[in-house]
């Protein structure tokens, strides 16, 4: 394919704000696909972790180094030495922190909200991240979704949980399986658990009603642009587990989307691209819809190699129109 080229002529400058690169697992990283394939196109790269991110006199600057990638588990970047740039530029930005999603991610997005104003293109945008919290994001499409409440009134998260049974509670913050727990209304634990979770009524959680699916799996579903690549991977929960997350030991099994998978992607879709939303993770449970992914979505390279697929391939077509 001939090089895509910058509004100037240039080679496309693509920068990432991201966790420090010398701590992923290449083989299984999403931004690293990203990566590889930005510079597969002869992009720019250029990288930052967000301590570098800075505004002077209403202007984003970075402290950003030229990236070079290699596919390797071993020896995979190299960076030169960094320079202190204005954030506008480039031409696409990649927001690939990974939560938890607190004030400091949040006074993040205000710096590349300034990127924004100046013509770069930032993935996800700026304000959906903001707003579209991955826990309470689903609330706006309660067609998909189990019986849920977000409250911090453990007294209510108690009635939730004697109305429905088995529920699952889990903070609005986290990510990778942290702190997300079972619960029964017999449970001599409830009290202590709700305590614990909503720091003493204080915190805001979800509650959803358990979904026995999830011995099948929680899938993922990618959403580029709207458009849903056509295979989830299925993350399975471990050996006395309930959780499918991959970091709590799940298994990913590549599964093909269902009708069910489907109509779900085009209750949400719609809304995802009126936000600016160009890549997005929906967690699917069985035939419901359970979060939202939208700060740094993962799965990219095994659904990849299991369907010779190039998703970030997809991502960055769509970037570049």
């Amino acid at each position: 394919m001939a090089d895509a080229r910058n509004r100037s002529g240039g080679r496309i400058r693509t920068g990432v704000v991201m966790d420090p690169i010398s701590g992923i697992t290449t083989y299984k990283d999403s931004t690293f696909a990203m990566l590889l394939e930005a510079q597969r196109r002869n992009h720019e790269i250029w990288y930052m972790e967000p301590a570098n991110l800075s505004i002077s006199d209403g202007v984003a600057f970075g402290h950003m180094s030229p990236l070079t990638v290699r596919d390797s588990r071993e020896d995979w970047f190299a960076l030169e030495s960094s320079e202190n740039r204005e954030l506008a530029t480039l031409d696409i930005l990649l927001m690939r922190k990974d939560p938890p999603f607190n004030m400091d991610y949040v006074y993040t997005t205000y710096v590349l909200d300034l990127a924004e104003k100046t013509g770069v293109k930032v993935v996800n945008r700026p304000q959906a991240l903001r707003d579209a919290n991955e826990k309470c994001f689903i609330t706006h499409f309660p067609q998909c979704c189990v019986p849920a409440l977000i409250s911090r009134s453990s007294a209510e998260i108690k009635g939730f949980v004697t109305q429905q049974g088995l529920s699952v509670v889990k903070p609005l913050d986290g990510m990778g399986g942290e702190s997300i727990f079972q619960v029964r209304p017999e449970d001599p634990n409830l009290n202590v658990i709700l305590e614990t979770i909503t720091s003493k009524d204080h915190e805001l959680v979800m509650v959803q009603k358990y979904i026995p699916e999830i011995t099948e799996g929680d899938k993922r579903i990618l959403l580029v642009n709207g458009e849903p690549v056509p295979y989830a991977l299925a993350r399975i929960p471990g050996a006395g587990d309930f959780r499918g997350n991959l970091a709590k030991g799940g298994t990913g099994k590549g599964v093909s989307l269902t009708d069910r998978d489907y109509w779900i992607c085009e209750q949400v879709a719609p809304e995802l691209k009126s936000r600016g939303i160009v890549f997005a993770g929906l967690d699917v449970i069985g035939d419901w819809l359970t979060e939202i992914n939208v700060t740094s979505p993962t799965c990219i390279r095994e659904l990849d190699e299991q369907y010779d697929l190039n998703i970030a391939g997809d991502l960055f077509d769509a970037l570049e129109d």
